[in-house]
């Protein structure tokens, strides 16, 4: 796994830069996580908090990040 800077990075360039849409989409998908949906990562992930699953998860590309809707 990427450290913690690493891992923001990816992820910032998966919403063109917008830090602002990358923390509202981390929170709602950590929500989402904590409230029983399936997480996409392929490791175990028993010991991440649900923030991290959600970074981890937009920075690989499996939640897609959008402006629209």
């Amino acid at each position: 796994m990427m450290r913690t800077e690493q891992l923001t990075a990816k992820a910032l360039e998966k919403v063109d830069f917008d830090k602002y849409l990358l923390a509202n989409a981390v929170g709602k998908r950590a929500e989402a996580i904590a409230n029983g949906a399936e997480v996409l990562l392929d490791f175990d992930t028993s010991g991440m908090k649900y923030s991290d699953i959600a970074l981890q998860e937009i920075a690989e590309g499996k939640i897609i990040v959008s402006l629209e809707g």
